[in-house]
């Protein structure tokens, strides 16, 4: 028998091919080659549950909580998850969300179903409708989402972190006694109410292309509270249609609300440096003025170009600077998701947000990591930056007369705030449900000790709910 028939050839190894790399070989690359290192002399927290990401809402509605899916796989792809401390978060108790939320307007949400609710009377009540369907685990829904956004209002008031991020949250047009525009319970109002308990001020910015109405509506009549909502306004044509710029508060100069709600409407199609500059313009002067110790930034996705329901112009990056410029400022942030009905789009957003919240923005690769899962939704360009306001464009209706006129009103209403309010701070009462405040001083000792061992342990751990897990 011929010897080659038996015995190959011995030949030295060349290079590791691709695809003999595991996933965590493939991770590691990506982080290298990105810069990725946890940030430095701020931590960055990501609270989050996978559980919120398997309801749906029905075929034919926007609402795709799977888009979660798509951006968790996209950050876990770049390798992004290495520089925060990740947190398996639990749904929030009744009693949490009762803080914000009629004891009726839970309990219609917890009973009905898609089987009893033709039984229900209360439907039209509750505005359950269209928009705001009956679908099998509603309650357990609201109640994950509103747990994570709960769980990163925290972690921001312990000091835990300075940057705290649940996309899953951010739903913001929830009423105290019903829901709205796809929101069920109002996670943003609830976080701002645990905020309150450490913070004297809160300065809640909504970059949404819908009006973040029901965190308006909520904090109508106070100072502790100042909104600051960008976006599309017809009031007869476009949901919710409230938020003109003529809307700042009560009327009696005498309330203490009056002049803390801050709105900035818009028209059609308005584009990258227009926006940008717009929003520095007013952010900027309502940080100096208002002087918040605090600032939570809702991130809703259907204010870029080619979304769903939208009808702007803006790309990813400039969606970003928005995130960058706040961050910029050096305060506390809680960031939310919100609105966003392209999936793929939406996940492309909040990856990269989450890399401005990181600090890695600037050297992210735009192309897509090969390995990520359902890589095939991001075809055929697989980018982390498509060109959005080439596609399906809107005209700009927003002339650079009109914005300076939204500037000038913004500016007008600051005047009236002769100085930041100032508050007697009490005593932060405990948290409802039962704070982890074992784990969650155990975890601080542990930061502070520089225990290097103590972070690989739990790298490769699951973690229990509310506790550490990176």
């Amino acid at each position: 028998m011929a010897r080659s028939a038996v015995v190959q050839e011995y030949q030295a190894p060349g290079r590791i091919e691709e695809n003999t790399l595991t996933l965590d070989d493939k991770i590691q690359r990506e982080i290298e080659k990105n810069g990725i290192v946890r940030p430095k002399g701020y931590t960055v927290s990501f609270h989050a549950n996978s559980s919120v990401e398997k309801f749906h809402f029905g075929q034919s509605h926007p609402m795709k909580p799977w888009r979660l899916t798509l951006t968790k796989q996209l950050v876990m792809a770049y390798g992004m998850h290495t520089a925060m401390d990740l947190y398996l978060t639990r749904a929030a108790t009744r009693e949490e969300m009762a803080e914000f939320h009629t004891e009726d307007y839970l309990d219609f949400l917890k009973r009905v179903t898609p089987n009893n609710m033709l039984l229900e009377p209360r439907l039209a009540q509750y505005n359950i409708g269209d928009d705001c369907p009956i679908f099998d685990g509603l309650y357990d829904y609201a109640s994950l989402y509103t747990g994570a956004s709960l769980d990163a209002a925290r972690k921001l008031c312990n000091e835990q972190s300075q940057v705290a991020i649940n996309w899953s949250g951010g739903l913001h047009h929830a009423k105290k006694t019903e829901a709205s525009g796809f929101c069920y319970t109002n996670d943003i109002v609830l976080a701002i109410l645990q905020l309150l308990r450490y913070h004297p001020r809160v300065l809640y910015i909504d970059i949404d292309v819908h009006h973040g109405d029901g965190v308006e509506q909520a904090f109508w009549s106070t100072d502790r509270v100042m909104t600051l909502s960008f976006h599309k306004y017809d009031k007869d044509n476009f949901f919710p249609g409230t938020g003109p710029l003529s809307s700042t508060g009560p009327e009696n100069p005498l309330n203490p609300g009056a002049h803390h709600a801050l709105n900035v409407p818009l028209h059609d199609g308005i584009e990258d440096e227009d926006y940008v500059w717009l929003f520095k313009q007013i952010v900027e002067p309502c940080v100096g003025a208002y002087q918040p110790s605090v600032i939570v930034l809702q991130c809703g996705a259907d204010s870029l170009g080619c979304d769903r329901l939208g009808c702007f112009n803006l790309n990813i990056r400039a969606h970003g600077r928005c995130v960058d410029f706040v961050k910029r400022l050096n305060l506390p942030i809680l960031v939310f998701g919100g609105g966003g009905y392209t999936p793929r789009n939406v996940a492309r957003l909040w990856a990269y947000e989450t890399s401005i919240c990181i600090g890695c923005s600037e050297q992210l690769d735009e192309k897509l990591p090969a390995h990520t899962p359902a890589l095939a939704h991001f075809a055929p360009d697989n980018t982390l930056f498509p060109p959005l306001s080439e596609h399906g464009r809107f005209e700009n209706k927003n002339s650079r007369q009109y914005l300076w006129s939204l500037v000038e009103g913004i500016h007008k209403q600051l005047a009236y705030l002769e100085s930041a309010p100032s508050v007697m701070m009490q005593h932060i009462p405990p948290d409802l449900g039962g704070i982890r405040e074992d784990v969650d001083r155990e975890i601080k000792e542990e930061r502070e000790d520089g225990d290097d061992r103590y972070r690989k342990q739990n790298e490769t751990g699951a973690g229990t709910l509310g506790e550490l897990v990176d």
